[in-house]
């Protein structure tokens, strides 16, 4: 061989070499699941042996933390970055006659970041972040192929009259929208999504996979193992809903194995906020020791079941008690995909993929919360969380609320009037996190005036 040539072949293996992994991306995320509601956090009454197994062979979370305490905020922050202080969506409003407030045109999304990178990219599920005639529409967000409900109230219904392939709706033969008959819409979305891997298994990919399974209404087309249990009827469909979620998280990981993209994927796990339990007390979904559930600013409504797995990156069996938030997840995405972020865009997240790996989680100052939700109380809910310590309030004209994680996960004993130089730290970390949006305006409560003495 010629020098020169010996040369050039030497400096493509050195390129090569040096060359991001770029992995394939897929994060599955479930519908108002509760940490508690797997067999890898300790539930016994519902059989998840995929997810356990994802355990096992990954690293599970036990303080991995959502977006926000309810559905289409929480989404917004882990397509975005960015934390709900300075997110474009920061409650659930409803669009009529269909769909919800929508994403910005300027709005910089993971999808796009991985998409310019030169993934192939899809969202398969549960959209909530705006129409397909709207900016904040899934394909006008960075994403190639969209497949399910776009809208959050239309997916609350798990035998809709029809779904959206694209922008394209099309009907379902049989279903009628108001009894348990006809097509279940979770098989057709986790058809879609293996067909989204195998048709792009030879090129980088991005799998968003919002699962609805297991938000109520609590509709199944089977209760399996469940059915002849003696419980209510709602807790057999709820059980029965976590596990059909497990089978499709096991199908995907099958698929990655036959496909030979086991090494080259990392899956991602998270539930979106914690669940409401209502009348399923066989069924512990947040935790024991967590108190709170969908809606509220306690861990119970922010800690999430979460799980990655990456054979060969991610260490096997391992137990984080590290944090990690949403907002963490586009720049981690981005540094896997060797990716550059837009001129002027600064997420609020760090990477995570040392800490992934093994390392230690990275280190912030603080992580924070907002809720804008309702119209019969001021709002929003907030609360921060820096160190051991953990602030909330529930609105503007409430008192902070103080608890130390380090010694009471379960926030039972309010440590305000102890630690008044924490609240006031809490205080001014919450006006620092919080960006002024005219879509979601703070009202302030008056306080109500103390009763004179008789």
């Amino acid at each position: 061989m010629r020098p020169f040539l010996i040369i050039l072949s030497l400096l493509i293996v050195s390129a090569v070499s040096a060359a991001p992994l770029r992995p394939n991306l897929i994060f599955i995320l479930s519908d108002d699941l509760g940490q508690g509601d797997l067999g890898c956090y300790g539930n016994t009454n519902i059989q998840t042996p995929n997810l356990d197994r994802m355990a096992r062979e990954g690293t599970r979370f036990t303080q991995a933390y959502c977006g926000t305490p309810i559905c289409a905020p929480s989404r917004t922050v882990l397509m975005t970055g960015l934390h709900t202080g300075h997110t474009p969506v920061r409650g659930n409003r409803e669009v009529q006659p269909e769909g919800q407030h929508p994403l910005p045109a300027e709005t910089v999304t993971v999808a796009e970041i991985l998409k310019g990178a030169g993934y192939a990219t899809a969202a398969v599920g549960k959209w909530g972040m705006g129409m397909f005639d709207t900016t904040g529409s899934p394909l006008k967000q960075g994403f190639d192929h969209f497949f399910g409900y776009n809208c959050q109230r239309h997916a609350h219904s798990y035998f809709p009259t029809y779904l959206y392939r694209d922008d394209q709706r099309f009907e379902l033969p049989g279903n009628d929208g108001k009894n348990q008959r006809g097509t279940y819409a979770q098989n057709l979305i986790a058809d879609a999504a293996l067909k989204f891997v195998r048709e792009n298994k030879d090129r980088p990919l991005f799998l968003y996979y919002p699962v609805t399974l297991p938000h109520g209404k609590h509709e199944i087309d089977d209760l399996g193992i469940f059915a002849d249990k003696p419980w209510p009827q709602e807790q057999k469909a709820y059980a029965a809903q976590v596990t059909r979620l497990d089978r499709d998280v096991g199908r995907l990981l099958d698929l990655l194995k036959e496909l030979g993209l086991d090494d080259k994927t990392l899956v991602m796990f998270s539930g979106d906020n914690g669940h409401i339990p209502q009348s399923l007390p066989l069924l512990p979904g947040n935790g024991p020791k967590l108190r709170g559930t969908k809606a509220t600013m306690y861990e119970g409504g922010l800690r999430q079941a979460s799980i990655a797995r990456w054979p060969g990156q991610i260490p096997a069996g391992r137990v984080s008690d590290e944090p990690w938030a949403f907002w963490d997840f586009l720049p981690t995405a981005a540094e896997l995909a060797g990716a550059t972020l837009p001129q002027g865009f600064q997420p609020d997240g760090l990477s995570l993929v040392s800490f992934l790996k093994g390392g230690p989680s990275p280190q912030r100052d603080y992580f924070y919360w907002e809720l804008h939700q309702g119209t019969t109380r001021p709002t929003p809910l907030s609360a921060v969380r820096f160190g051991q310590w953990k602030a909330l309030r529930e609105s503007p004209a409430a008192p902070i609320e103080l608890y130390d994680l380090d010694t009471d996960s379960a926030e039972a004993n309010n440590l305000a009037a102890q630690h008044p130089e924490v609240v006031a730290k809490a205080e001014a970390l919450m006006k620092e996190a919080h960006r002024d949006d005219p879509n979601w305006k703070v009202r302030t409560a008056a306080v109500p005036p103390a009763k004179k003495k008789p």
